[in-house]
């Protein structure tokens, strides 16, 4: 590989794609739009589920249940909670159904809260759906092959990268890839350039332009306030804020740290684990005891740079309360 690549492993994203909702929709773009279809005995509890994750969203609104209302809102929304059985959404939504890329997401939901179960879209929405109905107490019911194997597919590599898919077709091969442990990093190839590619290669694109990369380690059991303030803290001392931010990268052995996941999940961000090898790759300057007891380097400065479009540290790492140490890189 070029030096102008950087291998990046992706792997788990906080609540596979973070607490409050940016999920990508059938173009790859961010699901903002969503609508509660519910019939009318039920209303109650949509307007529940409304009250609890409506802040997630751009807009979610709340449409009554009759024959044609699927048909009649089609093209109107990224994904649609469908309160009611999942074979009347299937009865009802099957003729419309026309490319992945191009249909919106449909989960499904019980009066009582018990399974979110994602029907069409899993990648491009309703999974994640599933996971802020989790929130509330439903266990998501997610079928969708990398995410039942426990593993990450490359749409949701580009979620929590705060970019999102150019090629859709190309993620049939490549999340088979996934699946038998065969995907290679993620390489960041920065332009201008110009790219060819087969159709086994999926292209992913920046969602923003000069963002930065919080990178993130900390003692086991960190708090999530801690986390937080941190985060805060280090971002004070650069000229840029949290709404700058691509995401946050740690080390794989530190990505199920849940205060760092749900510090994540409350700024609405994606969280991107490197592995022990692409850290070495990007080791910081500030000296760390992990390389000399456990062969880590620094976790923060070196993920801050490997996460970075310019592989460049732009604050040093910075400690929080003995608990949580930050690093910002661009």
């Amino acid at each position: 590989m070029s030096s102008d690549t950087e291998n990046t492993d992706t792997t788990n994203e906080s609540n596979s794609g973070g607490g409050h909702c940016s999920t990508p929709d059938s173009d790859g773009e961010i699901a903002e739009e969503i609508a509660i279809v519910s019939f009318g005995r039920k209303m109650d509890t949509a307007e529940e589920i409304k009250a609890e994750i409506g802040d997630r969203y751009e807009t979610i609104e709340i449409l009554e249940y009759h024959g044609d209302v699927f048909e009649e809102h089609w093209g109107e929304y990224d994904c649609f909670i469908g309160l009611m059985a999942s074979g009347i959404a299937m009865r009802k939504t099957a003729h419309l159904l026309d490319d992945k890329w191009d249909d919106p997401a449909i989960c499904v939901v019980d009066e009582e809260l018990t399974w979110a179960i994602p029907i069409t879209g899993g990648h491009h929405g309703a999974n994640q759906v599933a996971q802020d109905l989790a929130t509330m107490g439903a266990v998501p019911a997610m079928t969708t092959a990398s995410e039942a194997a426990g593993k990450q597919g490359v749409e949701s590599k580009a979620k929590a990268m705060d970019a999102h898919v150019v090629n859709g077709d190309s993620t049939v091969k490549t999340n088979l890839a996934v699946l038998d442990d065969n995907l290679d990093p993620v390489a960041r190839l920065e332009g201008p350039k110009a790219v060819l590619v087969g159709d086994d290669v999926t292209v992913l694109k920046r969602n923003k332009d000069d963002g930065v990369v919080i990178g993130t380690g900390s003692v086991s059991g960190a708090s999530t306030e801690s986390f937080l303030a941190a985060w805060e803290q280090a971002i004070e001392q650069t000229d840029y804020d949290l709404d700058d931010v691509e995401f946050v990268a740690t080390a794989t052995r530190k990505e199920d740290e849940p205060g760092l996941l749900e510090a994540a999940q409350e700024l609405d961000l994606g969280v991107v684990a490197f592995d022990k090898e692409t850290l070495l790759d990007h080791e910081g300057p500030t000296p760390s005891k992990s390389k000399e007891l456990i062969g880590w380097p620094g976790v923060s400065e070196a993920s801050a740079i490997a996460g970075g479009a310019e592989q460049e540290l732009i604050l040093e790492k910075i400690g929080y309360e003995n608990e949580v140490t930050v690093a910002i890189g661009r």
